[in-house]
């Protein structure tokens, strides 16, 4: 293709080769009718399969007794998203750091913005609070981190893009359930196809409920009779409280402190599987970050530290796991603690995170990960994401290697690892 592209131009500049010039034009006329015929076919494939995923999706719904309308009408009408299945295959190329995630998301136009809102819905979250125990604050802490309170619900038509990912392989059967989830809600709430809109992964409304969360767990707030979280804020946010509710939320705990640990502060008992009482961790010296003492109590708490030694530490109790159940994030379930306190007065950070630590490829992760496993420490599955596992794993080596074991991979670690990155220098 290339030479021809040459002698056509060629031809176009020299009139006198006008042969040549329509020669080699009819040849690329013809490469890419063969690529418009090849593209043609493997659509043409793609059409006939999903088709037939859409069959036997018709006799899953049957089975679940779904109306004949959705059955005969809304399912064969459904359309495969391709960007859907490039967006579940797209991996980011490198990892986020704390402060990155961090300074992103609890911004002072989120806080002011989520202070307004809390004044706003003062009186009907009160209300939400004493029925399902979770204060407004951290509902209204979901709702920003969410949708950025309502301002973007996504765009996605959620029935397409939960048929395209349950016809698909990789998760067909969890999508396929969430599907058919969807499927019932519509004649549940009266919605209509067209007004089912979200993230690519079937996410939806202000809270972005996946389809099952939804059915189990949404609840009419504002009392008109219907359930509709892309509709009604008070929908979304009594319909948080009762998530978390079922989830385990303890009434009168909070989310987790900023703490002070000392200079002798054993690292390698961080992280969440670490689990303590709060007076043991009373007593190996940690404090709250104003430095005030932490109460002599048996509540359990962990501690974390999600940018190093160098950085924040939290301690984390019950209700920290319960934000988990949310979101697996640790990153995310912090964010959410944080935004709630600053919504109600707390003050910024004591030892904010650095934003001079750069982030991690996945390649050098990965690398990180297989390295761990070739010397005994169980990063577990090689996948380029800083886990929990990984985490442990990179805790046990620090250890061993006499590194302060916070499980953060910093220049010092990656070097004994020999994990070479551009942004490390291994002197």
């Amino acid at each position: 293709m290339a030479n021809a592209n040459s002698w056509c131009i060629y031809g176009a500049r020299y009139p006198a080769n006008l042969n040549m010039l329509t020669n080699c034009c009819i040849q690329k006329s013809l490469w890419l009718l063969i690529f418009a015929l090849l593209y043609q076919q493997v659509a043409i494939a793609q059409d006939a399969e999903f088709a037939k995923c859409i069959a036997g999706l018709q006799d899953r719904a049957r089975s679940e007794k779904l109306s004949a309308q959705v059955i005969d009408e809304v399912l064969p009408n459904l359309e495969q998203q391709q960007r859907v299945i490039e967006l579940d295959r797209s991996q980011p190329e490198f990892s986020q750091t704390f402060a990155n995630y961090f300074y992103h998301r609890v911004t002072p136009e989120r806080i002011a913005q989520g202070q307004k809102l809390l004044q706003q819905y003062d009186a009907f979250l009160a209300g939400v609070t004493k029925e399902y125990g979770v204060p407004g604050r951290y509902l209204v802490a979901f709702w920003g981190l969410e949708t950025n309170f309502g301002s973007y619900l996504g765009k996605m038509p959620t029935l397409d893009s939960l048929a395209t990912l349950a016809c698909d392989e990789r998760r067909s059967e969890f999508f396929t359930e969430e599907l058919m989830q969807a499927l019932a809600l519509l004649e549940h709430e009266s919605l209509s196809p067209a007004e089912m809109r979200g993230s690519w992964a079937g996410a939806m409304g202000h809270t972005q409920f996946m389809p099952s969360a939804y059915r189990l767990y949404a609840t009419d707030g504002d009392g008109d009779g219907h359930v509709n979280l892309w509709r009604s804020e008070r929908d979304a946010l009594a319909s948080g409280a009762n998530f978390l509710a079922n989830l385990g939320w303890q009434k009168g705990e909070r989310w987790g402190r900023e703490v002070l640990l000392p200079k002798d502060f054993p690292y390698a008992r961080t992280g969440l599987e670490n689990r303590r009482p709060v007076s043991y961790w009373k007593q190996l010296g940690v404090s709250f970050a104003n430095g005030a003492h932490i109460p002599d109590i048996g509540m359990e708490a962990s501690v974390l530290v999600p940018a190093g030694h160098s950085g924040p530490a939290f301690l984390v109790y019950s209700n920290f796991n319960v934000i988990l159940d949310w979101n697996r994030s640790e990153y995310y379930a912090l964010a959410v603690g944080l935004l709630a306190d600053r919504f109600i007065g707390a003050s910024s950070l004591v030892r904010p995170p650095s934003t001079d630590e750069a982030a991690l490829s996945r390649n050098a992760v990965e690398k990180m990960q297989r390295k761990l496993n070739d010397l005994g420490f169980n990063a577990g599955e090689i996948d380029g994401v800083m886990g929990l596992m990984t985490q442990s794993a990179l805790r046990e080596f620090q250890a061993s290697n006499g590194i302060i074991a916070d499980g953060y991979p910093d220049k010092t670690t990656l070097c004994a690892l020999s994990v070479k990155i551009e942004s490390t220098s291994c002197l």
